[in-house]
């Protein structure tokens, strides 16, 4: 199974870094190969190359189309985090988001 890179966007990479961490535990728990990071919206367009899922908090859903948009040449998905699974930091959760986002 090929490992999975997901980014997570939000205002400092703070709240998203919880959900990042609360992921990958839930990640190795399932014996999943994911590599998931937290980075502040200012920092997203240099790591395109790099991801293959971008995730947004639900704060920042405004900027899906303009993200979406500067995505598109590297194939890269772009979604909103539902609410609940962002309020709740559930990881197992989000990675069930991103499977079906990717299948």
């Amino acid at each position: 199974m090929k490992a999975v890179n997901i980014m997570l966007c939000c205002g400092a990479g703070m709240s998203s870094g919880f959900l990042a961490q609360r992921t990958r535990k839930a990640a190795k728990k399932m014996n999943r190969p994911i590599r998931i990071e937290a980075k502040s919206e200012s920092e997203v367009s240099q790591y395109f190359q790099d991801i293959d899922i971008l995730l947004l908090g639900p704060h920042y859903a405004s900027l899906k189309p303009e993200l979406a948009a500067q995505a598109k040449p590297f194939n890269v998905i772009v979604d909103v985090i539902p609410e609940d699974i962002y309020g709740n930091l559930d990881g197992e959760r989000l990675l069930t988001f991103a499977d079906s986002l990717s299948a």
